[in-house]
């Protein structure tokens, strides 16, 4: 009980007080002004060069930029490189405030830095299956002081840093140099004793008994010495607050931040003073969760009406409010009444638009001569279709509805000679499916203002227009086809003439579905006039067609009269008998 009143009144003491102050301070604020983290210097892979390293590594931190280290000028073989990829970013800048790397929160590309005097690689995997994270290297050496930041977005940071320093004395302690406001923890004096009671504080610096020996410069020679281990502080694990919330409205997350700090006096350490172990599992608490005010969801406007000119677009307007987000960045979104987004202040759903100004017709030249020197030709000129900029495109960017002819038709008046046509027979020689159309063609001469046959072999250097086309009135469907009426079987006094008769459907297939009651006839009267004498001379047609002549009442000119003799021949002497017939007055 003695003993213990003893250690009250001890510790009661001045220099106890300086002590325990010394060594909150230490604690507070660490030499290098940046966040702790486990550091040490190797040996010196270069004569007279030492390694400096370390690893910094935390949990959670707030969103911004965290210092990690700062290197000193001189520095060479300058290493840093994230352990695992993350969103985080490193960021580097002088000691006067100048950024180097992704400074006021805008992050640059990767590539070949030159500042400082020397040149720093800044790397960053983009590869989805990449591991690796971030990295500066430099080869030094540095003509300033250099601090390392750590842009924090996501958990579980964690960031290697290596670099050398030219040793000035060998004998140099290569521990992190000590801001000069801060006094070493304990000055030892005399004879160093390594015995047993050697105190380690768990900051890497040795306590020593300076009993029997002289005493500290700050040290009142009258305190007994105490052991250092049955005043050191207890530390532990409390709650600071929250992160910011991950969304304003709508329901969104926050973490519970927690910091290590001394247990009797409630003051903020570093966290490496308090068990990781301890240290309580992250949690998360929502937050703002009201309802988001209702927004102008606003699609993409549509393409434009018209190619070229003046047109419009439309686009869909929708008011729609978030209620609920997500863990995941995403939320349920509803629409409501446009009411509660501002009626008023609806954005337009249709706008002007303009492609470009519409091309127009231009014509470039007079009408030619005409293609022919006789008769009906064509003549030509050049139509283009002219951009705005005067450049010719093609015919489908110009309206082709009002395109001007580029082609008429010219008379040059009547050849010598000429193919002549008659117009083509009103109708189709069938009323159902496939016919024809025919027409007269015949080689005219012109002499003098007077037309006159002349044989075909006339108008041979002209092309001989058709005489028959084909037509198609309707689909016949299920009918009777018939062949031709064949020969009669006399040639005056009255006969007869056959034919066959089947019904077909429209592949040409025999059909049974044919009006039994509008079967063609197949057999008919012909030839029913009286046998009258032959008086027809004994010339004969030159020409197969010579029926066409008779049809177009051709037979008046001699030329017809001549080549298609035995035609123009019995239609002369059947209608000379008709008439001789037709009168008392003339011999029969």
């Amino acid at each position: 009980m003695a003993g213990w009143c003893q250690q009250q009144r001890v510790s009661s003491r001045p220099g106890l007080i300086l002590l325990r102050l010394t060594l909150a301070l230490y604690l507070l604020y660490p030499s290098s002004g940046a966040l702790p983290w486990d550091r040490q210097a190797s040996g010196s892979p270069v004569e007279g060069h030492k390694v400096v390293s370390g690893t910094f590594s935390r949990p959670v931190l707030v969103v911004g930029y965290h210092k990690i280290v700062e290197i000193p000028a001189g520095a060479t073989d300058i290493r840093i490189q994230e352990s695992v990829k993350t969103r985080n970013y490193l960021a580097l800048r002088t000691q006067s405030g100048v950024s180097i790397i992704n400074g006021n929160w805008a992050i640059d590309r990767p590539g070949l830095i030159v500042a400082v005097g020397t040149r720093l690689t800044y790397r960053r995997p983009n590869e989805i299956r990449s591991r690796t994270g971030e990295s500066i290297t430099a080869p030094g050496p540095t003509t300033e002081e250099l601090h390392l930041y750590l842009i924090y977005q996501q958990p579980g940071p964690s960031v290697y840093y290596e670099y050398s320093l030219p040793l000035q004395d060998t004998h140099t302690s290569t521990e992190p140099h000590t801001h000069p406001a801060i006094l070493p923890l304990v000055e030892t004096v005399g004879p160093t004793y390594s015995g047993s009671d050697d105190v380690t504080s768990g900051l890497g610096v040795v306590i020593n008994d300076v009993g029997g020996g002289r005493g500290h410069p700050n040290q009142v020679p009258s305190d007994p010495v105490v052991n250092p281990v049955l005043l050191a502080p207890s530390y532990g694990w409390i709650s600071s607050g929250h992160t910011a919330c991950s969304a304003s409205c709508g329901g969104g997350r926050r973490q519970v931040l927690w910091v290590c700090v001394e247990t009797e006096s409630q003051t903020t350490v570093p966290g490496d003073l308090c068990s990781h172990a301890q240290r309580p599992q992250n949690q998360e608490v929502v937050c703002n969760t009201q309802p988001c005010p209702a927004f102008w969801d606003l699609g993409e406007w549509s393409e434009c009406t018209r190619t070229c000119g003046p047109g419009t677009q439309q686009r869909q307007v929708i008011c729609r409010q978030a209620l609920r987000k997500h863990g995941n960045s995403t939320a349920t979104v509803v629409a409501v009444e446009m009411a509660q987004c501002g009626g008023y202040d609806r954005p337009e759903t249709t706008s002007p638009c303009q492609l470009k100004i519409c091309s127009e017709w231009q014509i470039r030249s007079e009408w030619s001569l005409c293609s022919v020197p006789c008769g009906v030709g064509q003549s030509s000129r050049e139509v283009v279709c002219v951009g705005n900029q005067g450049d010719v495109e093609g015919d489908e960017q110009c309206n082709l509805g009002v395109k001007p002819a580029p082609l008429q038709n010219c008379d040059m008046g009547p050849c010598a000679r000429n193919w002549f046509t008659s117009p083509w027979s009103t109708q189709c020689s069938a009323e159902c499916g496939n016919g024809t159309q025919t027409r007269g063609v015949a080689c005219l001469l012109h002499d003098n203002g007077r037309l006159e046959a002349v044989d075909q072999s006339n108008c041979s250097h002209l092309d001989r227009p058709m005489s028959s086309q084909s037509c198609h009135l309707k689909v016949c469907g299920v009918q009777w086809y018939a062949t031709d009426w064949s020969t009669c079987s006399r040639s005056c006094d009255g006969g007869y003439r056959v034919r066959e008769v089947c019904c077909l459907a429209d592949n040409m297939t025999p059909s049974e579905l044919c009006d039994l009651s509008a079967t063609p006839e197949s057999r008919e009267d012909c030839n029913t006039q009286p046998c009258l004498p032959e008086t027809v001379s004994s010339c004969s047609d030159q020409y197969y067609n010579c029926v066409f002549v008779v049809q177009a009442r051709l037979c008046v000119y001699s030329y017809y009269r001549t080549a298609c003799c035995s035609s123009c021949s019995v239609i002369t002497h059947t209608h000379s008998s008709r008439t001789t017939s037709a009168g008392d007055d003339f011999p029969r």
